[in-house]
């Protein structure tokens, strides 16, 4: 194998590897006072740190303090699952929710938790 067709063959592999890479898909919201609408149409309420989308999930700019998920594409969260304690205790969001996958970005914050 000569010099350019190991050039040639490297770079086809680069050129397929980036194709076939799938980034975060981010979205940018912007506000009006609470209310919060994205590009892609998603439309939601801002409370404190988080932003509560109509279906009553949420997405927060930092992740809860009790959770830790190593593998996220492989974790389903069903209903009923809370993390916390006492008055602190909030329903746990499925990581592969849309709105997970789909981080909202709002004032250059991001909100993908």
């Amino acid at each position: 194998m000569t010099i350019r067709s190991t050039i040639v063959a490297v770079s086809l592999i680069s050129a397929l590897g980036s194709a076939f890479a799938v980034p975060a898909a981010a979205q940018v919201c912007t506000r009006q006072g609470v209310d919060v609408s994205c590009n892609d149409g998603r439309r939601g309420v801002l409370s404190g740190d988080a932003i509560i989308w109509p279906d009553g999930t949420r997405s927060s700019s930092a992740p809860h303090p009790s959770v830790i998920i190593g593998n996220k594409s492989s974790v389903h969260v069903g209903p009923g699952v809370f993390v916390g304690q006492g008055k602190g205790m909030v329903p746990m969001d499925d990581p592969n929710a849309p709105n997970k996958r789909q981080c909202a970005i709002l004032d250059g914050v991001s909100y993908c938790y």
